[in-house]
Order: structure tokens, then sequence, then C-alpha cells
């Protein structure tokens, strides 16, 4: 089992910048994918952006070139820099992680217990 641990949330005035962090932990697991997601309410969960260990980043069109990921893969954590944000950014934040365990190879998903960002105008 893996347990993701996220942090950085808060309320921040519009045009201003949030940074979120999400350090996994557990034992025997290798992680393929980290990434962000958001929901906001009355909407579905809809991917921000996500990282693969090869670097290969799949960003949002809606946040591409104000938010930023990153990942830190020696201490399985994922950072969020969120630039120029807008009253629409605001959702609670969730981690997601796809690993490997070993030695039986099995894939698993996670979920963070999410983190609340909210933007004032």
């Amino acid at each position: 089992h893996v347990r993701l641990v996220e942090s950085g949330g808060g309320l921040v005035q519009a045009g201003g910048s949030l940074r979120l962090s999400c350090a996994a932990s557990g034992s025997d697991f290798r992680i393929n994918t980290m990434g962000w997601y958001r929901q906001a309410p009355g909407n579905e969960r809809e991917l921000v952006a996500a990282i693969t260990r090869g670097s290969s980043t799949n960003v949002a069109d809606s946040v591409k070139g104000r938010f930023t990921i990153s990942t830190d893969y020696a201490k399985n954590t994922v950072f969020l820099q969120m630039n120029s944000l807008k009253p629409e950014d605001t959702a609670v934040y969730y981690c997601n992680v796809d690993a490997v365990h070993s030695p039986t190879m099995t894939q698993n998903n996670y979920w963070g217990q999410g983190t609340q960002v909210t933007v004032s105008s």
C-alpha cells in the first residue's frame, strides 16, 4: 500500500501563487506516474497535470503556461507550482500516483485526501 500526504493548499487572491506538494510513502513500490487532479463543486474530477518517471508531462490546456508539475522521484514527491491563479482554479486538488509493487509487479492507483485551493477575485 502507498500513502499520499498532500500539503500547500489555501486561500490566495487572483494573480497569486501556491505550491502543492505530495509525498508518497510505503514499501516495495516503484512509482511510474504522479499527477494532480482537481474537482470543483458540481464538476467532475479533471486532470490538471501528470508526469511520468521519464519526465513526460501532460498538462491541461486550462492551466498551461501558469502551472508547472515537477517531481523528486528520489523522495517520491510531486509538486505543482501554480502561478497567475484565477477564481476558476478554485477546487479541491488531489494527488494521484500510479505504482508497481514488488515482487508481484501488481500495479495500483492511489489518491490523496485532497487539499482545498481557493482563489478570491
